[in-house]
């Protein structure tokens, strides 16, 4: 059961789902690669939507994503996004299923080329959660120089649905970035 007389960031709605990926995930550092291709999957789906919606499909992405094995993502044929394209619990984007399957192989090419995901992308943040200090909503940017820097090579990858606002929310999602405000509990948690 959450306690909710924590003081948090103000974006959670009361929703226990959302408050618990706040107080659980959001802004902690993730090093492991499935997971890490998870959020990247998410992010992506998310593009236009609000994350809660996203949140709330999590276990149908990792049923219809083959629990992120990239693997059998990158394998994907035709058929296979189709059957994706008919399942009820996922957007049913045609571009964005299409980019998890992309994605896969342009996941695997970066672990081959650094020896993993995670080696790539906290590289930009030399290893380290980047702790920020904001004390209201207003003062969190949507993007960062950094974000459009990691767009950009993504991008120059292959990767899709990877723009410079999606990539600064996966930063925060994983951990990358510290943005829980100052009054929040989990702000001394992350790091």
């Amino acid at each position: 059961m959450l306690d909710n007389h924590l003081n948090r960031c103000s974006w959670p709605t009361s929703d226990e789902q959302y408050l618990t990926y706040h107080d659980q995930e959001w802004g902690r550092a993730v090093h492991d690669d499935v997971r890490l291709f998870e959020q990247l999957v998410l992010e992506g789906a998310q593009a236009g939507l609000s994350w809660l919606t996203i949140l709330k499909r999590r276990h149908h992405y990792q049923r219809v994503f083959c629990q992120y094995d990239v693997h059998k993502l990158a394998a994907f044929s035709a058929q296979d996004i189709a059957n994706a394209l008919q399942d009820k619990g996922i957007i049913r984007n045609r571009l964005k299923v299409q980019s998890v399957v992309n994605n896969a192989a342009k996941f695997i090419a970066v672990q081959e080329e650094f020896g993993s995901f995670d080696a790539y992308i906290w590289a930009f943040v030399g290893g380290v959660t980047q702790v920020n200090h904001f004390s209201t909503d207003a003062e969190i940017p949507a993007q960062t120089p950094l974000s459009v820097s990691i767009a950009k090579d993504l991008k120059k990858r292959g990767f899709k649905f990877v723009g410079p606002i999606g990539v600064y929310a996966y930063m925060q999602s994983v951990g990358m970035v510290n943005d829980h405000l100052k009054s929040c509990f989990c702000y001394s948690q992350c790091c």
